[in-house]
Formats: structure tokens, sequence, C-alpha cells
């Protein structure tokens, strides 16, 4: 095998291998960043977490703020759909927390997060969507942090804003865009666009990152070849399966991608995530919490 990149930089912020871990909300704190991590090079993405609730100090959103010691590259996405709160909240983040990294939610289909102009459906708004995106890099600056935003194709086929939000996200300052190749209509259903991630690297100067239908590291290889895309973003492929980092490090240089684990390897993996839960959330709150886990890591053995 070849190695196809050097890796991939935002800003001021390197990594190694172009791989980020989409934020999924319930699954990658502090526990589920750390194991994947062990098993290779990334960016590891905190939990979306809310601009408005970070601002006005709740409880529940700035619990989510918990890193691993040693955990390099502090990285949070964030959701709003006002500027002055976005920005107060990346100026928190950056000043209060020492974040290396903040990526903005544009991306999110859900129904609820959509009907009130949020998430994937905002960039409909461009004009607003600049606002956002430049209150973000302004709180930003002063801390040298990059700001990143993830968005989808758009709200359905009919409205689709991927090549104005990359274009407004480049002339805003921000580092970098990520595509899931899906519209906010689709869900999770149907087959990613990679084409549209070809045509939306095309279009602008920043990097542009994949996102969608990665579930082996040869996907995420055939991605960047389709696309000349810098980079991928992987989110439900690595659910119960975060030795996926590991497959995807090796890919990414050249190397042998090991087999896929045994039932006894996949054991020892929900051991080790159990406890890396336990010690986070105390052992009883910790096993609770890893329930959900449990039929993604067994998914495809036999009863």
């Amino acid at each position: 095998m070849v190695a196809l990149t050097d890796g991939l930089s935002l800003g001021n912020v390197k990594v190694d291998v172009p791989v980020v871990l989409a934020p999924m909300a319930g699954v990658t704190n502090v526990a589920f960043r750390r194991l994947c991590a062990e098993q290779g090079a990334g960016l590891y993405v905190c939990e979306m977490i809310t601009s408005r609730g970070l601002v006005e100090r709740d409880k529940t959103s700035l619990s989510m703020l918990s890193f691993a010691e040693g955990e390099k590259v502090k990285s949070v996405q964030l959701y709003g759909i006002d500027p002055q709160t976005i920005g107060e909240a990346v100026s928190i983040l950056c000043d209060e927390y020492g974040v290396n990294h903040v990526d903005l939610n544009f991306g999110c289909p859900v129904p609820k997060i959509t009907r009130k102009g949020g998430g994937s459906a905002l960039p409909w708004k461009a004009t607003l969507l600049g606002e956002i995106l430049a209150a973000a890099v302004k709180s930003a600056e002063p801390f040298d942090v990059p700001v990143t935003i993830k968005t989808r194709k758009g709200i359905d086929d009919e409205h689709l804003t991927y090549l104005d939000a990359g274009r407004i996200a480049e002339g805003t300052g921000c580092a970098a865009i990520a595509l899931h190749g899906r519209t906010a209509a689709q869900h999770y259903s149907g087959q990613a666009d990679w084409s549209a991630i070809a045509e939306l690297k095309s279009a602008v100067n920043i990097p542009v990152l994949g996102n969608g239908d990665i579930w082996e590291a040869s996907d995420a290889l055939a991605m960047v070849q389709q696309t000349g895309c810098d980079g991928v973003v992987v989110g439900r492929g690595c659910l119960g399966r975060p030795w996926l980092f590991r497959d995807l490090a090796a890919a990414f240089r050249g190397e042998k991608v090991a087999t896929l684990p045994t039932l006894g390897e996949v054991a020892q993996m929900m051991r080790r995530h159990a406890e890396l839960l336990g010690d986070w959330l105390g052992e009883e709150r910790g096993c609770v919490e890893f329930r959900k886990h449990i039929a993604w890591y067994l998914k495809g053995f036999s009863a």
C-alpha cells in the first residue's frame, strides 16, 4: 500500500492522520474518545454542546466539557443559531477551557432542530450563516484557535446549500469545512453522494473533509481518491468498532490493515470501554451508560 497523505492541518492544529471522529450525542464523551485515541491517531471531537447552555452555565452542558489526561487537542463542537451567543460561547471555550479547536454544527438533520432553523437548515439563511461564522472566528482569533464547520448538502434536493456554505466558510476565515453527502431530508438513508464532496473541494480553497458511508478503512481511501478531499469524518462506522481508527491510521500510512478482531478481542475492548466509563461516571452509572454500546459491539456475531 502507498501512503496517501502527510496528515491534516486545521490552522495551527496538526493531525498526523487525516481522520476526524464525528461528534455524536451520548457517544463521543471523554471515555469513548480516549478509547478511540488508544487505537490510532486522529482528531477526536467532543459531543455537541449548545452555545446557549454554555453561556448560561448550564450544569449539563458544562459537565460535557471533560477531557482525558493527555488529550492533546481539546476539540469541541458547538451548536447555535444566534451570532452573539455563538461568539460568547467560543470565547468561553477558548479562554476558560483551553479548547484548541471549535467546530460549528450545521449538519444535524433532527426535525426538532431544523424546524427552529438550526442544524442543516441554517445554511439556507446565507446571511445568518455568515454572521455566525464571522462571530465565531473573531472570538477564536485572539487565542489562535481554528474554527471549522460541518454541514450537509442542504435541506433537500430542491434546497441545496453546500457550495454557498463552503464559500461563506472560506470568506469568513474558517479553517475547514466538512460535508456529509446527504441532505437533511435523507437523514441517514440511501447512499452518501461523494460527488458533492468532490464538487465542494473544487469550489473552495480551504481543506474539505468528507463524511458519509465510511464503514471500513478502504472506504476512507476510496473517498479521498475519488473526491480529492483532505480528510475524512467518521461517525456511525465506529459505533462498537473503535478499532476502525487503528485500521484508518494504518491505511493512510500505507501499512497493512489488521484483520477484524475475534469475539474474545471484542470482549476485551468492551471491558476497556466500560472501565473508562466507570472511571469517568462511577461504576454504576458507567455500566448503565455502557449498555447501549453492547449491541453495536456484538453486531455480526452469532448468538
